[in-house]
């Protein structure tokens, strides 16, 4: 069985050498993330190129993904390093002080307006919502808490404020020089950190095309609470973005664990319902970090993931960072292949009562409907210019596996992400569409994917190199 909800690995330490590369994508791995909150432009280069070279040698598309830092606000460091809190202890944090100064008593912050915009009352959480600091006294440069949930509280650990209403803007000045290194090495997707509102999509889609970036799609990752405090606000994230991320590490310390179920699911469905491809990020397999085997509660995770639509799953520390990169991806796509078998992940009714704006999108709905009613068929060929066709048909739920055929490159490594379907280069540019057809169809054949007299649905348009005019779905029986 193919597997149709795609795997994002993250490229770190433990996965540095081309030899880790290639094992970590012959066990499954469909994009690269690159993550700029660590590590210097150069170094990230190189990961691109030894992927890239990797995947151009094993025949396998890939994306690229950089992943912008955003504001991620944090404590400075501890003169010694960390320091133990206990409940009702009083902790200070003090905008005044040096970032290399913290003691026992106090610590300095990087956002120097985080006392100016919190009130008494609040809770402030950190280190990944380990520690809850609850606001007892504020005026323009500290704030005085008292520890509500205490613990060993490190140097440089981040800080959320529970429920949100921080200002800072998602695209830093380091996000816009990091910028400037994705469009020299060429990414496929850009990541933005703590979007709230349309501003700041709008902002790092004018950073981009300052920067020359027009083939790049736009993630907009879901993290902040505003950010989900309303559909409405959430929808136009989405509509903004190419893709969205729900990063349950950020999110779910400002919202809270008991909230972010629920919000995991409602991103996944409005995304898709919207035609937006969608991540699901953090922690999904973080005891494989240093242990050779999931938890039953990682296996649970994952595979709801797929069964609530998820286009990828991502892996972060565990690839970046862990001591058994090949095996946690070994093991995402052995449970992600056992979820998609439940019929749940094969049945669709996405649009079945709607009205359709486009031609190409009625052909792409028509193929699905075909694919999923006719027993028979055993795949689709989809010729494609922009992404867009074989987009609107990972919207819909299916076994039956997509072909995108391109002569794009960054077509076929976008529609790496894409549910169900499979980059597929189309090595006869300017050929009439069914010599196309013909001769995918022989070259699949070969690899023994299709055999005689197998059922194909094959969609595109008349017009060769013109986007947006597919309107053909044709029934092909191979020879």
């Amino acid at each position: 069985m193919m597997r149709r909800t795609k795997i994002i690995s993250t490229l770190g330490p433990a996965v540095a050498d081309e030899k880790t590369i290639e094992e970590i994508l012959i066990a499954g791995t469909d994009l690269f993330r690159l993550n700029f909150s660590h590590g210097d432009h150069a170094n990230h280069c190189r990961y691109a190129e030894m992927a890239r070279s990797v995947a151009n040698k094993i025949g396998k598309h890939i994306a690229l993904i950089g992943d912008l830092q955003g504001p991620k606000i944090r404590i400075g460091a501890f003169i010694d390093g960390k320091i133990e809190l206990k409940e009702g202890d009083t902790f200070i944090l003090d905008m005044n002080l040096p970032l290399d100064q913290g003691d026992q008593h106090r610590v300095g912050v990087t956002y120097v307006n985080l006392a100016k915009e919190c009130t008494i009352g609040q809770l402030l959480v950190l280190n990944d919502g380990s520690i809850e600091l609850e606001i007892v006294e504020a005026d323009e440069h500290s704030l005085n808490t008292r520890v509500i949930v205490g613990g060993i509280l490190q140097s440089n650990k981040g800080i959320n404020l529970r429920n949100g209403g921080l200002s800072a803007p998602a695209l830093t000045d380091k996000d816009r020089k990091d910028m400037e290194a994705i469009a020299q090495m060429r990414l496929d997707y850009i990541a933005l950190s703590f979007p709230a509102k349309a501003d700041d999509i709008k902002a790092a889609r004018q950073s981009m095309q300052d920067n020359g970036i027009h083939d790049a799609h736009l993630i907009a990752k879901i993290e902040r609470a505003e950010a989900v405090a309303d559909d409405n606000r959430l929808d136009e994230l989405i509509e903004l973005s190419d893709s969205v991320m729900v990063a349950r590490g950020d999110l779910g310390v400002e919202i809270g664990d008991a909230e972010l179920i629920g919000t995991q699911k409602n991103i996944i469905s409005r995304a898709r319902n919207m035609d937006r491809t969608v991540i699901t990020a953090t922690q999904m397999m973080e005891s494989m970090i240093e242990k050779p085997l999931p938890t039953r509660a990682e296996v649970f995770d994952v595979a709801n993931a797929v069964l609530d639509g998820a286009d990828a799953l991502m892996l972060s520390a565990e690839t970046a960072l862990g001591q058994f990169p090949v095996k946690v991806v070994e093991s995402m796509h052995r449970i992600i292949v056992g979820a998609e078998k439940n019929p749940i992940a094969q049945k669709s009714l996405h649009r079945i009562d709607q009205k359709f704006r486009r031609t190409d999108e009625s052909i792409a709905m028509a193929t699905m409907y075909t694919a999923n009613h006719l027993d028979s068929i055993k795949c689709v060929l989809c010729l494609t210019e922009s992404g867009y066709t074989p987009l609107a048909m990972s919207r819909i739920r299916s076994h039956i596996p997509v072909y995108a055929l391109s002569v794009h490159e960054h077509v076929l490594n976008r529609v790496c992400l894409y549910r169900g379907v499979t980059p597929f280069l189309n090595e006869w540019r300017d050929a009439q569409p069914m010599l196309v057809v013909e001769n995918t169809i022989a070259k699949l054949k070969k690899n023994n994917v299709l055999h005689q007299n197998d059922l194909v649905l094959c969609v595109f348009g008349d017009f060769v190199g013109h986007q947006g005019m597919t309107n053909t779905l044709k029934i092909v029986t191979t020879p």
